[in-house]
């Protein structure tokens, strides 16, 4: 087999696999086998969180049943049951420690990422391994020595714990998805721009910040989303005035046994903030996790 046709060989397959609009070109699209394979995945992804909602809105008995009754009676009980234990401020802690620290994330990211992807400093591989090697250590070995620091310094059930917390632990994330996407900010644009005298701060707040808004969001998005379901640190740091709304839904497994409905009324109530989220950014978050992916 030539070269040429190595190369062809696996087009070949592709297009046999995706046909097109018309004989003009087009977006390809999927094949109808295919695309019965991906709404069966789809559907098995979502069966567990139809399950959780549906489950909500059931007695407990309902829920209880082995297997379990999805088509018995509605029920906003659980609801109301969950609104008088007043799950607000779980809600509000847990919102200002994931915005709060997703911004300083941000705010500390970008002009990391800049410094390694447009303005690259020397050995900066060096630096991105050192970013990506405090990831190593599993949450639960540091959880001891966190206690004890923060206990020192007089910090427990704080929710500013936690924002420092949730900063560091996303930071490393962030630098590495900020930099591909910085990476493939034209050149051209910023040369331009140091050409009108414009300064650093100019140059990442109008230039970079809008070419770049779609690796934002979805840097942003993960690191909101990392520290709104982070459990660890939440239950172990934090008591009453700072505790998150992952450890809200602890409150619901107890000895008396496993308030289910109630549990996924609580879940599902704790997952909005995250899917109002995701559906508001999803455009800009299609766009920035595919930067980099086509060339």
């Amino acid at each position: 087999m030539t070269a040429h046709a190595a190369v062809a060989a696996p087009r070949t397959g592709l297009r046999k696999l995706l046909r097109r609009k018309d004989d003009q070109g087009g977006p390809p699209r999927l094949t109808p086998g295919w695309t019965f394979a991906a709404w069966l995945a789809t559907l098995a992804f979502f069966a567990p969180v139809a399950w959780m909602v549906l489950t909500s809105f059931h007695q407990e008995a309902d829920a209880a049943t082995n297997p379990p009754s999805l088509l018995a009676p509605f029920t906003l009980d659980q609801y109301e049951l969950l609104l008088g234990r007043d799950i607000t401020p779980y809600l509000l802690n847990s919102a200002m420690a994931s915005v709060i620290s997703t911004l300083l994330v941000l705010a500390l990211a970008v002009p990391a990422a800049y410094a390694l992807s447009i303005k690259p400093v020397e050995k900066w591989t060096d630096v991105m391994f050192f970013f990506l090697s405090t990831k190593f250590l599993p949450a639960i070995a540091a959880l001891l020595p966190v206690y004890l620091i923060v206990k020192d310094a007089g910090m427990l059930d704080n929710v500013w714990t936690l924002i420092i917390l949730y900063t560091a632990m996303n930071l490393p994330i962030a630098v590495w998805m900020m930099r591909s996407f910085l990476a493939e900010v034209p050149k051209e644009i910023l040369e331009a721009a140091e050409v009108d005298g414009a300064g650093l701060p100019t140059v990442l707040l109008r230039i970079v910040g809008p070419v770049a808004m779609p690796g934002l969001a979805a840097t942003a998005l993960i690191c909101f989303i990392f520290s709104w379901n982070e459990f660890l640190f939440a239950v172990n740091l934090t008591a009453t005035n700072a505790s998150t709304a992952p450890v809200f839904l602890v409150g619901f497994i107890t000895n008396e046994g496993l308030f289910l409905a109630r549990l996924c009324a609580a879940a599902t109530l704790v997952s909005l903030p995250v899917l109002i989220a995701g559906w508001a950014a999803q455009d800009k978050l299609v766009r920035g996790l595919s930067l980099g992916a086509v060339k």
